[in-house]
């Protein structure tokens, strides 16, 4: 099956339902490695236990910047391509994304708390992600705001390509300004700069939450698909009933106008 036939609604469907259990079983498994990893990695010389905050925290801040870029990749599907499932992938996202932005900023202020003293600062990296989060609830409350589905969608698929302009401010931001986090100790030139019984756990855990959101998000479209669908049904119906209505009003009158002749 192409990515052409998947543009189908039903067949999306189809697939999604055969697909959906084994990404639920694979991602339980691979959570359940991870935790069991990161519970057994030895504490950090100089942050002791609560070095393992790391392995929720930066999943979930990896995978708010890639879920947006899954967003605007869809938001280009939706302007240009015009794909039928472009503006449901980028709706379905969007509220995972928000809970993964949120979730990195709780447990980012967690572990910022006893390593700088405080819960929050406003530095570059801190910052840029709480615009991220807040762009994530404007998305949404602007799906819920416009009535029109396809102008929704236009609209967001711009706003969701003007945001990705953040996602770099985001990556390089411990680069580019003096900020209270670490450059990049993972993902960078010359290897990871972490411990292997570090790294395993970090990169299981990565895995494991990037199936999270794969799982999510397509029982998410499945869902959107299915609303739209019972959306457009309930809109048939009422046009019907108002159809018969006007219908049945006028037989009415033209019975009078003969009764009055």
């Amino acid at each position: 099956m192409s990515l052409i036939d998947l543009a189908n609604p039903t067949r999306f469907l189809a697939l999604s339902a055969r697909v959906l259990p084994w990404l639920a079983a694979a991602t339980i498994i691979l959570l359940t490695i991870g935790l069991y990893q990161s519970a057994l990695a030895p504490d950090d010389y100089q942050q002791g236990a609560t070095v393992k905050i790391m392995f929720i925290h930066v999943p979930n801040a990896w995978l708010s910047m890639f879920v947006w870029g899954v967003m605007s990749v869809a938001s280009l599907g939706t302007l240009v391509w015009r794909h039928p499932l472009a503006d449901v992938a980028a709706k379905a996202a969007a509220p995972i994304g928000a809970s993964f932005t949120f979730l990195a900023l709780l447990t980012g202020s967690l572990w910022g708390r006893p390593m700088w003293g405080t819960y929050w600062e406003w530095d570059a990296r801190l910052t840029s992600v709480l615009i991220l989060f807040l762009m994530y609830l404007g998305l949404m409350a602007l799906w819920r705001a416009v009535e029109d589905p396809s102008r929704a969608a236009r609209a967001a698929a711009v706003l969701t390509l003007v945001g990705a302009l953040n996602l770099p401010i985001i990556k390089f931001s411990v680069d580019w300004w003096n900020t209270l986090h670490q450059p990049a100790s993972v993902m960078r030139m010359g290897g990871s700069t972490l411990d292997k019984a570090f790294l395993v756990p970090l990169l299981v855990m990565a895995v494991a939450f990037t199936l999270l959101f794969v799982t999510l998000h397509v029982a998410a479209m499945r869902n959107e698909i299915l609303r739209r669908r019972v959306r457009s049904l309930q809109m048939m119906q009422a046009s019907r009933v108002a159809f018969s209505s006007e219908a049945g009003s006028g037989s009415r009158q033209e019975n009078a106008s003969k009764g009055v002749a």
